[in-house]
């Protein structure tokens, strides 16, 4: 008797499901508080954009920094829900700091502490992922991840905009809201995941000692590179929503704009995820390029809101379509029982590459306009395609 077999998302491990839903939650905390930021910073702490780059790059490059030493200690233990546990418990309890924040040295402690969470989960959890999942379906298993993650980081402006609306623009009350699914979130990985057995990582002792490292192989360090690239050419996201208030909308609406930007990274992350399983990396990342060259120079066009929503959408599209299969190719060119150090290695030079890219976006923002850090952005991505073409042209013509 024929049976038919299951679909791609039904095969996909509950723990995996739980994983997502545990980011969805932690998303809608944090995104709560992001999509305000920019706003608050400039309205009630008169801060620069310059400022908010410096802040918003500290911060994202601290997160990915933190990653190298969890996912070390991840692999080094063979246990990896311990520490997602602690971080993400950092991550939630560290919100209030937003709520009570008084000046930017404030909102700067707070970013980093809770980004220091955010890079202690990072890689443990990356590195669960791929534990768990089984090979053929890897690229949907963390595209499925990235688009629950997505979907909290829409739900989280949304409801930004409805207690704004509601509160009448009470940026703090809005923080104090955003501390209660972040809490809920630690809840559901406590009770909702289970480990995988573990790959005897004690016996291997040191995992970045030198005779480990050497195990990380020339493909593996090639996506280290890639990554670096496409980070450089993307800055942070906060500055979506300072274009997003040049649009002349009201200031309770302008999270929308990470509201879209979100909807269409959940909306295609899975999908590429998929597909990610089936065709060259090499061509999707081309073809995610593209979509962010477009998106740069959407979004240097003009700040009317339609463009505005136009630009958002297609840099969403973009992040679908990179950052799981980022995430895959990790783990597909990495050891098993090093994975967690290979994520750590990986989020520890896109860091730097973060730090770079927002800080020269807010110096451009200052001096010449939102239009030339969107170009410049667009110039970026164009030198990245082309070298990364290159690149390929000259490992085909060696071979």
């Amino acid at each position: 008797m024929h049976t038919t077999p299951l679909p791609v998302w039904r095969r996909i491990p509950k723990g995996v499901w739980a994983l997502g839903c545990v980011s969805l939650l932690m998303d809608i905390s944090s995104e709560m508080i992001h999509s305000l930021l920019p706003l608050f910073m400039v309205a009630s702490l008169g801060a620069s954009s310059l400022t908010i780059g410096l802040i918003e790059g500290a911060a994202e490059a601290t997160a990915l920094i933190v990653k190298i030493f969890s996912g070390a200690l991840s692999d080094y233990l063979g246990k990896r829900k311990g520490l997602a546990v602690l971080g993400y418990g950092l991550g939630a309890l560290t919100k209030p700091l937003f709520a009570i924040a008084a000046g930017s040295g404030t909102v700067l402690a707070a970013r980093l502490i809770d980004r220091i969470g955010k890079g202690i989960r990072g890689a443990p959890r990356d590195a669960l992922v791929a534990d768990i999942a089984p090979m053929e379906i890897r690229g949907a298993a963390f595209g499925l991840r990235q688009s629950l993650d997505t979907v909290g980081a829409f739900l989280g402006p949304l409801l930004a905009v409805a207690l704004m609306l509601l509160w009448a623009d009470d940026f703090r009350a809005v923080f104090w809201v955003a501390v209660i699914p972040g809490l809920l979130a630690v809840l559901l990985l406590l009770i909702g995941v289970k480990e995988p057995a573990s790959h005897g990582n004690r016996q291997r002792g040191n995992p970045i000692r030198k005779r480990n490292l050497r195990r990380l192989s020339r493909p593996y360090w090639g996506v280290v590179a890639i990554g670096a690239l496409f980070t450089l050419a993307r800055f942070s996201e906060a500055f979506l929503v300072l274009r997003a208030q040049q649009s002349g909308i009201s200031i309770a609406w302008v999270p929308l704009a990470m509201v879209a930007m979100n909807i269409a990274y959940a909306a295609s992350a899975y999908p590429f995820g998929h597909l990610s399983d089936r065709i060259s990396p090499s061509r999707l990342l081309a073809w995610g390029l593209l979509v962010l060259i477009a998106a740069d120079l959407v979004l240097a066009a003009s700040a009317d809101w339609r463009v505005l929503l136009a630009g958002v959408s297609l840099w969403g599209i973009h992040m679908g379509m990179t950052q799981g299969l980022l995430a895959k190719m990790v783990a597909d060119t990495a050891p098993a029982d090093l994975r967690g150090t290979a994520y750590g290695f990986f989020n520890l030079v896109g860091g730097i590459a973060m730090l770079v890219a927002s800080v020269l976006a807010g110096w451009l923002w200052d001096r010449h306009g939102a239009p030339a850090t969107f170009y410049a952005g667009a110039l970026f991505c164009l030198v990245t395609l082309l070298l990364s073409r290159a690149v390929k042209s000259g490992k085909a013509g060696a071979s």
